[in-house]
């Protein structure tokens, strides 16, 4: 029997992966744009290295499966693999959809500056909001309504008025489909989030962290191996080594640049799928849009950015849309609470427990 973790251990975890996903969110797209921006090239390569960093999660696997033995009466009859072949299947089609995920956004930093790829990512919230309510049937409310309008006008904006930042030496039809590609990756995520969610729901075993720790190592592994399918097609590896002698800041802070890039595209992952298990895919789209800001205004500094007035209007808009989300949420979790009784709450929180 795995020991179930507790209410006070499970918000240490939501509070520990929220930084992690934090760390992620912000940090990914821009190291990913400063390898672009110094000369790298490589498509697949930027792919590869959002999931090849895979093995670094069998640190924290190890460190809870000694959890789990400590905390069983039984040690010597813990399981060393808590994933059902049922679950290990639907586990592989999630990572085949983070496959193309990554290769579609990776397509759209190499063609958008950060703060427009950024605002595009932002549309996520609104996908995900769609997708929980056809896959694990979330209610709408005039909030929520209101929150995926705005977003996506915030993305129409930008649309209409695209190529004013397009990068110098830029093809007017590359940074259109790369603006495509990003808005195909935010719809791709929004998908996935509630698509974990689901298999958390319909696992059928004690959900601990050591099984969403395993969900996180065999996604990201075929997510890696499809990835890696690209880059052999692709002649990436080959390319590698020349390309460190020709990119701008040194051959030497080449490989930093992508080894960094590999570990903060980690940080991503566990903390995205972390915060799912610790509280649901609509916490974890509100976190990472909640973040926007931030990167939007570390790329106008790190790297020199053109604000414009319809960034500005789109990012107002996005910032709305996820105030106007999460009231709408937090309005509607505050009337549940007030219409329960504590002990029918407390069985529903056992019952809802991803």
């Amino acid at each position: 029997m795995e020991p179930q973790v507790s209410s006070r251990m499970k918000r240490i975890l939501l509070m520990i992966n929220s930084i992690f996903l934090a760390v992620g969110t912000c940090g990914s797209p821009l190291i990913m744009r400063l390898y672009f921006i110094k000369g790298g090239n490589r498509i697949w390569l930027s792919c590869w290295l959002q999931t090849i960093a895979w093995p670094i999660n069998f640190i924290p696997l190890a460190i809870s499966y000694l959890y789990r033995r400590n905390n069983n009466n039984n040690n010597n009859t813990s399981k060393l693999i808590l994933m059902t072949p049922r679950i290990f299947m639907a586990t592989i089609g999630i990572g085949i959809l983070q496959g193309c995920v990554n290769y579609f956004y990776s397509y759209g930093v190499a063609k958008l500056p950060v703060s427009t790829s950024g605002l595009l990512c932002s549309t996520q919230l609104a996908f995900t909001a769609f997708f929980a309510f056809i896959i694990v049937r979330l209610k709408f409310t005039s909030y929520s309504i209101n929150s995926v309008f705005l977003l996506t006008i915030g993305a129409v904006v930008l649309a209409v008025h695209s190529g004013g930042d397009r990068p110098e030496g830029e093809s007017k039809k590359l940074y259109i489909l790369g603006f495509i590609m990003t808005l195909a990756a935010a719809a791709l995520t929004g998908l996935s989030f509630p698509l974990v969610e689901l298999i958390y729901k319909k696992a059928q075993q004690a959900l601990t962290y050591t099984f969403v720790l395993e969900f996180q190592i065999v996604y990201c592994f075929v997510a890696t191996v499809f990835s890696t399918i690209g880059m052999i097609i692709n002649n990436d590896f080959q390319a590698i080594s020349g390309e460190a002698k020709t990119f701008e800041l040194g051959e030497g802070r080449y490989y930093v640049v992508i080894i960094l890039s590999a570990i903060i595209w980690q940080f991503y992952f566990l903390g995205s799928i972390g915060v799912i298990y610790s509280a649901s895919s609509l916490v974890c789209g509100i976190l990472i849009s909640v973040l926007l800001p931030l990167t939007e205004v570390l790329a106008v500094i790190l790297y020199r950015e053109n604000f414009s007035a319809e960034k500005g209007i789109s990012l107002a808009l996005s910032l709305w849309g996820f105030v106007s989300y999460f009231y709408g949420d937090y309005k509607a979790n505050k009337k549940r609470k007030n219409n329960q009784s504590p002990e029918i709450e407390t069985i529903n929180k056992i019952n809802c427990t991803p």
